[in-house]
């Protein structure tokens, strides 16, 4: 009998992440589901330069590799390029070149069964969702979802209502219990916009968990998608 194919999943970068970064940090998630899951990775669009960037603080996040191209979706602030993930803020300047960043992935390396997205990765994949649920045509809606440390974004202006769900397709959330750059609170708030959510916890920080019983976890709900 011939083998299924894997499952293809978009994966998006967190802040102040590079493509090649994300593609290294995702090694171990890429072994642990070989055979069942491609994982392709793409990173923001926009270059940051502003080395403080909130999202990448503390020594457990290791995102910052300086002879990297650091990359993020969008930016909280007006003037700065820093994404400040926890701060109410009234601005997410270049939000819309980070979708059309997405939409440009899906059309171009497409079709996708799924997407997998990490911190501010994972609150964009989320508002993709959100935004092909409603019926924009740029994001057919994926088979499921997998969120990794993730939150519902803020200052989305007229995008907010949108992000309220509830949203039916599948859905993995998987966070750390002592995450301190995305509190795990904020993956459950995330977590209760889907209806039928799974989560998955662990105990360590910001970062994708790979070992066995993460793996799994997410061998388990991929299995339902394997035709």
């Amino acid at each position: 009998m011939a083998a299924k194919p894997p499952l293809r999943v978009l994966c998006l970068a967190g802040f102040r992440q590079s493509e090649r970064g994300f593609r290294e940090k995702t090694g171990a998630l890429r072994k642990a589901l070989r055979g069942r899951a491609e994982l392709v990775c793409v990173s923001g669009p926009h270059p940051v330069v502003d080395k403080a960037g909130t999202e990448s603080v503390g020594p457990e996040s290791g995102l910052f590799t300086p002879e990297e191209q650091l990359r993020g979706w969008w930016f909280s602030e007006q003037e700065a390029d820093v994404f400040s993930a926890l701060k109410e803020s009234t601005v997410c300047r270049g939000l819309e070149e980070a979708l059309g960043t997405v939409a440009r992935a899906l059309n171009e390396s497409g079709p996708f069964s799924g997407l997998l997205g990490f911190s501010q990765g994972a609150a964009l994949a989320a508002l993709v969702c959100a935004l092909g649920q409603a019926g924009d045509p740029r994001f057919p809606l994926p088979r499921f979802i997998i969120l990794i440390s993730g939150l519902c974004p803020r200052g989305l202006g007229l995008w907010e209502s949108i992000l309220q769900g509830p949203f039916s397709l599948p859905s993995l959330h998987v966070f750390g219990d002592t995450d301190r750059v995305i509190p795990s609170q904020e993956s459950v708030q995330l977590a209760s916009r889907f209806t039928g959510a799974i989560t998955l916890t662990h105990s360590g920080g910001h970062f994708i968990p790979a070992a066995a019983p993460q793996r799994q976890a997410y061998l388990k709900f991929l299995d339902q998608f394997v035709e």
